[in-house]
């Protein structure tokens, strides 16, 4: 099966914030927009923010945590799933432009089926987002 982008659409507060967050500090390219709404190209995929004034300019949206390998891994999350060079390039990039990472970028299951890196951060309206890595995509990510 050929892979394709996906489209996700998310809620946020602010849209100049995201704006600021996905566009300036994570360096997403924009795409079309509306008082309402704005697209991203995040790494060739469809991320759409839309404005929900039900989260108020102060709230974030409600998340919860599961452990894996020792961290607290917040749900719900979404990202992308990287080259290993990519995503070196972009913890160094977003290690600049992050204030706090939820997981710092690290390699999870070191040694072991699965190692990957990883890295969970949280955009301005509290939507969490990893970014990960594996050696072989095609043949690592759904290994067991």
């Amino acid at each position: 099966m050929q892979l394709t982008p996906f489209h996700l659409a998310i809620c946020v507060r602010d849209l100049s914030e995201a704006r600021a967050f996905y566009g300036v500090k994570l360096g997403f390219p924009e795409g079309r927009s509306s008082d309402e709404w704005i697209d991203f190209n995040m790494f060739g995929h469809q991320l759409v923010t839309h404005l929900n004034p039900l989260i108020g300019k102060n709230g974030k949206m409600p998340s919860n945590s599961n452990s894996v390998d020792g961290h607290g891994v917040p749900i719900p999350h979404f990202g992308v799933v990287l080259s290993f060079d990519d995503w070196y390039n972009f913890s160094n990039t977003v290690r600049g432009a992050i204030d706090t990472f939820v997981i710092e970028p690290y390699i999870r299951f070191a040694g072991e089926v699965g190692e990957q890196g990883t890295m969970f951060f949280e955009d301005p309206s509290g939507n969490f987002l990893e970014f990960k890595a594996f050696k072989n995509i095609a043949s690592e990510l759904f290994e067991k």
